[in-house]
């Protein structure tokens, strides 16, 4: 990241090195907050206001105040992607409790802190080929619904960083988690789908999972594309004997997923279904009616000669 970037930190703009929150934000000392993770592609930021209306959501689960209204939100980051002259960044949206005592009751806090962060990415586009990714089964649970509730997309990541730890211990590139019950839920930080027949298949709201924005709109895609697609609990078995598995997510994008503890995944290869999906997904991105545009396009102005007449 450019040592020089700006951070949007409580409505001023300061350098990286001064971007600080204090040691008794209860974002930080019990991981009280939300946050989003937003991509912009080639001057235009994919889904925002998706994004911010789920920031709210999450926000509101937590009887957390966010101290600016959506279209403050969504103006604050595009200014943050100009102040850095960014038109293809990640962006990280984050909202804590803000400065209490060492009480874990919120009501201690007084005022929430907005921080946003832009870092560029190394194209405007996607690759030409989806990431080809290696998985296990990890024996780390998703937590329930009735518990840290990942429909919530909160700062507490604690237990996809256990799925994580697992997972590189298994020297894989990504776990997956299981809900409570034993049914598929997702990896640490995307969602997952499977190709069975024909069939695009993903977990449903009962397996823990965060509604993704990306999965979301990768439903969509298939269905334009003609696939039927089902939400439903999924066993381990119907995930190993998959014709095909895809990762969906901010960072990831679609990622195909090959391997599953060891085993291979249908041909063990890019599945034709993920090809498709992916090479929609990767033009998709790119629409302007996908996003916001990060820089406004002032409209032309009417010749002297016209304003005269007129």
């Amino acid at each position: 990241m450019d040592p020089d970037a700006l951070v949007y930190l409580d409505g001023k703009f300061v350098p990286k090195s001064e971007a600080k929150i204090s040691v008794f934000d209860h974002g930080l000392l019990y991981g009280d907050g939300v946050f989003e993770g937003i991509r912009a592609f080639g001057g235009s930021v994919f889904m925002l206001k998706e994004h911010v209306a789920r920031l709210y959501q999450s926000a509101g689960c937590l009887e957390l105040g966010i101290p600016m209204a959506p279209d403050e939100i969504v103006e604050a980051v595009l200014q943050t992607l100009r102040k850095n002259r960014l038109s293809s960044a990640y962006i990280r949206l984050v909202v804590t409790r803000g400065v209490g005592d060492m009480s874990v009751n919120p009501a201690t806090c007084r005022n929430s802190v907005v921080f946003i962060i832009t870092e560029p990415v190394a194209s405007a586009e996607l690759p030409k080929d989806p990431r080809i990714l290696s998985t296990v089964i990890t024996s780390v649970r998703r937590d329930g619904v009735d518990a840290t509730s990942h429909e919530i997309k909160s700062l507490n990541y604690l237990n996809s960083i256990l799925a994580v730890l697992e997972a590189n211990r298994a020297k894989v590139d990504y776990p997956i988690m299981l809900d409570h019950r034993g049914f598929v839920s997702e990896g640490s930080t995307m969602n997952i789908f499977l190709v069975r027949k024909g069939k695009v298949l993903t977990p449903g709201a009962s397996a823990g999972i965060l509604h993704g924005i990306t999965r979301e709109r990768i439903m969509k895609l298939c269905r334009d594309l003609k696939y039927e697609v089902v939400e439903k609990d999924i066993t381990p078995f119907e995930l190993l004997t998959a014709d095909e598995v895809f990762f969906s997510g901010t960072l990831v994008g679609v990622s195909s997923v090959v391997q599953v503890n060891g085993k291979a995944v249908g041909s063990g290869k890019l599945g034709p279904v993920t090809r498709e999906v992916y090479d929609e997904f990767r033009e998709m991105v790119l629409r302007p009616e996908e996003g916001t545009p990060i820089f406004r396009v002032e409209k032309p102005r009417a010749s002297a000669k016209r304003q005269r007449a007129t």
